[in-house]
């Protein structure tokens, strides 16, 4: 990003400190929090028709425009964490969450991960929340996918690194640096980005016929298209396509028509809270912004 770029983000950044951003999904009624990474409130909508499990799709302002910030203002000091369990695939667990405030974690991401695909399987995480659900009972379950979030598994894109597997920074290799450069169609990012969508619904689906509760659908953030003249989803960023995501609830029923496969090693991975001192622009350079 040029010098010129990097100012406006960053005062874009000040102000987006400054306005207030969504409420807390706490604040909201479910009983599973299905996440989907990076996934733009008119994506889902569009596509809601074509699946029949899933009803109207509202728009809702998220807390965060980035994961790490999502992560930090839903869970850090929240007292329903205690009681809640999280299944994720999103690395930044590594550096935004401590294990012993839930109920259960379960970072997928560190056992599940596919070198070939540059990212954890939606299936991975579908299991393991299957698994989860039926062990603990928990009051509430987080399951965190990463799709729609690149890389794009059924449709991937050259010139897509994946993701970075050491949950610290992004890899420069992505959509929006290839879209901001120029090199790439939009047509041809939206396109993936709406294929993938679709990948990870068909392991909401088999989720919903396997675990008991309301289901609520949203993500932790959008992405920019270009709106604003910016791409992906830089943190403290206050642009519509980053705070709209989506709100569908099901009702959810245990039916038992998939067993789990994927066990974690024992005992799980622990995470840890980042380290003190970090600045935001160390954030912005972990996150590819600079």
């Amino acid at each position: 990003m040029s010098r010129l770029g990097t100012a406006y983000l960053r005062a874009l950044q000040a102000l987006g400190r400054r306005v207030p951003y969504g409420t807390s999904v706490f604040e909201r009624e479910w009983d599973v929090l299905v996440v989907l990474d990076a996934c733009r409130a008119d994506l889902l909508r569009a596509v809601a028709p074509d699946y029949n499990f899933l009803g109207p799709v509202e728009t809702v302002r998220s807390v965060a425009s980035s994961s790490s910030e999502w992560l930090e203002k839903t869970f850090e000091g929240a007292p329903e964490t205690a009681q809640t369990a999280m299944v994720t695939g999103n690395t930044w667990t590594e550096r935004y969450l401590e294990a012993d405030a839930f109920a259960a974690l379960d970072e997928v991401w560190k056992y599940a991960w596919d070198d070939g695909l540059g990212t954890v399987p939606a299936a991975a995480v579908t299991d393991r929340a299957i698994a989860l659900a039926r062990e603990r009972d928990p009051d509430r379950l987080v399951v965190h996918y990463m799709q729609p979030h690149h890389p794009f598994v059924p449709d991937p894109l050259a010139g897509d690194d994946g993701l970075a597997r050491t949950g610290d920074h992004s890899n420069d290799g992505n959509p929006w640096v290839l879209l901001r450069r120029g090199e790439v169609d939009p047509d041809r990012v939206w396109d993936a980005y709406e294929a993938n969508l679709r990948h990870v619904l068909s392991e909401v689906e088999s989720l919903a016929s396997n675990v008991d509760g309301r289901i609520a659908i949203t993500a932790d953030h959008g992405n920019c298209f270009g709106e604003w003249g910016l791409y992906g989803h830089p943190m403290y960023t206050p642009v519509p396509a980053l705070l709209s995501v989506p709100w569908a609830t099901i009702d959810g029923e245990d039916r038992e028509t998939r067993e789990p496969t994927l066990s974690p090693p024992e005992p799980l991975p622990v995470s840890r809270v980042h380290g003190e001192g970090e600045t935001d622009r160390d954030r912005l350079r972990a996150l590819g912004y600079l």
